[in-house]
């Protein structure tokens, strides 16, 4: 007699992969994720770059005007300007031989500013421009000359 194979012994029988398949990406899926990750970086970082250094331009002219400021008060208080050997750090402490006028804590409430190039930011008394002093930054490139991020800024120019 024969009889119908139970669904046990079909199974047994059978050559079929009864494993689910393994989920996941193939490394072509991968690549092109990638190369599209690419093409949009690329049209993206240009962007992000040039603002990046159009806002350390805006802090350099910020900058040069809050010395220029702080310059302006220490000459109310003291009837001068610091000469060029005293520098920017007279407005940090009180030069030697000053007037007395010299409020507590500097003109200033940091202690040092940096350009956004994390350079010291240079000063002369008097300026090259005719002015009683010039407050100037460099720029990026740390030389003189240049444009764009690379031009020097000074506070003569505001």
């Amino acid at each position: 007699m024969f009889c119908k194979p139970s669904f046990k012994q079909l199974k047994a029988s059978s050559n079929i992969n009864t494993h689910p398949r393994q989920g996941g990406f193939t490394l072509l899926e991968i690549m092109v994720v990638i190369v599209i990750l690419g093409i949009m970086a690329s049209l993206i970082a240009p962007t992000v770059l040039n603002r990046v250094e159009q806002s350390r331009i805006q802090k350099a002219k910020t900058d040069i005007s809050t010395l220029s400021s702080a310059l302006d008060m220490y000459q109310l208080d003291n009837y001068n300007y610091p000469t060029t050997d005293q520098g920017l750090q007279a407005l940090f402490t009180p030069p030697s031989g000053g007037t007395g006028n010299y409020p507590a804590g500097g003109y200033l409430k940091k202690k040092s500013i940096k350009d956004p190039w994390q350079r010291d930011y240079l000063y002369r008394s008097p300026g090259q421009s005719g002015e009683p002093y010039e407050v100037y930054t460099l720029g990026r490139d740390g030389t003189p000359g240049g444009e764009g991020p690379d031009a020097d800024f000074y506070s003569s120019d505001e």
